[in-house]
């Protein structure tokens, strides 16, 4: 198949969450056999902040954002392909980009790509003339990047003619073990931009420890957050991570901390990009607790859980390297047997085969 697939971009990781997901389902997608095209506004300053060159598993195609007909432009190009993504968050012209594929003729099937499908499906349930909330029939598909059966249940509630979630995954060729750096050693790790929805959960589940535990050592990794990290003389504030340093930076710290945003955690069934990239590192991984872990990671085998920053402290507190080796290797084991972006693209196969025909 030819897939034209809009989102945020695939070759710049600088403030976009879901860069490593888009670049595992479509290095997947072309592995077996399908051509992706992925359309990208030049925006944000990403392309200024690259970590790859276009790759050989998708053709890439810039776009200025500079109006409304340039973005509806861009779209009707994309009209000769089978299949045309739109996926939530782009950025730029995001309502004209949904209508623009809505409308589109030619392909067999077009779809909605919900890469934040709790927060996404709040705006929509809270405003009745949300213009997506109008344009959610018109795909013939929605896929997100997870929420189990919560979220599916509200998008068809909203006239979806079918949901189905594609969770996040390891791509094993990008995210392995490699050895641990000396300079990135630390007790505990944390790695994610600074976000609205996320930072009072950060506050409890990593700044709360390092607060109360002085004598461990504490790395974190994202944009955003140097004015909150001075002044603690534990932690080292490393900013911006390119994608190819976040082997070494999980393979050097004891544990790695995951720590999802609000909407995802009261959601559940939304295990972050960190998740599987951790475990496919065969780093020892604690995260905050949310509904559905299990369907991934064995708590206390695979993966440690905190319901709060003190459990994390305690548990941090009573890891030894051992321990935290054993559990490092059980969830690279896990993920390598059941969670690879392989098996995600073969089950975008099996439900685009399934569509029916308009």
């Amino acid at each position: 198949m030819r897939i034209a697939f809009f989102g945020s971009s695939l070759v710049s990781a600088y403030w976009n969450g879901a860069c490593t997901y888009y670049r595992g389902i479509v290095r997947a997608l072309d592995a077996r056999g399908h051509r992706v095209t992925f359309y990208e506004p030049d925006a944000f300053e990403r392309q200024a902040h690259r970590d790859i060159e276009d790759p050989p598993w998708a053709e890439v195609v810039v776009y200025e954002p500079s109006d409304e007909r340039a973005a509806r432009a861009v779209v009707a190009g994309a009209a000769g392909a089978d299949v045309v993504v739109k996926a939530s968050g782009v950025g730029v012209f995001d309502a004209i980009l949904e209508e623009a594929v809505a409308e589109l003729e030619g392909p067999e099937a077009r779809i909605f790509w919900d890469v934040d499908a709790p927060a996404t499906l709040s705006s929509m349930e809270g405003d009745a003339a949300s213009p997506l909330r109008e344009l959610v029939p018109a795909y013939d598909m929605v896929l997100t990047y997870g929420g189990g059966q919560p979220v599916v249940d509200r998008y068809l509630a909203l006239g979806a003619r079918s949901c189905t979630p594609i969770y996040n995954a390891l791509d094993p060729a990008t995210h392995h073990p490699e050895p641990p750096r000396p300079e990135l050693a630390c007790d505990l790790a944390f790695l994610g931009n600074r976000l609205p929805d996320r930072e009072a959960r950060v506050e409890e589940f990593f700044f709360r420890v390092a607060e109360a535990l002085p004598h461990r050592v504490f790395v974190l990794g994202g944009n955003g957050w140097e004015d909150r990290a001075s002044g603690l003389g534990n932690l080292r504030c490393l900013g911006h991570v390119r994608p190819g340093d976040h082997n070494a930076l999980n393979r050097s710290a004891l544990a790695v901390l995951n720590v999802s945003r609000e909407s995802m955690a009261a959601n559940g069934w939304s295990p972050a990009t960190r998740v599987f990239e951790a475990a496919g590192a065969g780093a020892c991984l604690l995260t905050d607790e949310w509904q559905g872990l299990e369907d991934f990671l064995a708590p206390g085998e695979e993966v440690l859980v905190a319901r709060d920053g003190a459990e994390v402290a305690e548990l941090l507190e009573g890891l030894d390297p051992e321990r935290a080796r054993a559990i490092g290797e059980a969830a690279l084991e896990r993920v390598l047997a059941e969670h690879t972006y392989d098996r995600r693209a073969e089950q975008v196969e099996a439900v685009l085969a399934g569509a029916p025909a308009r």
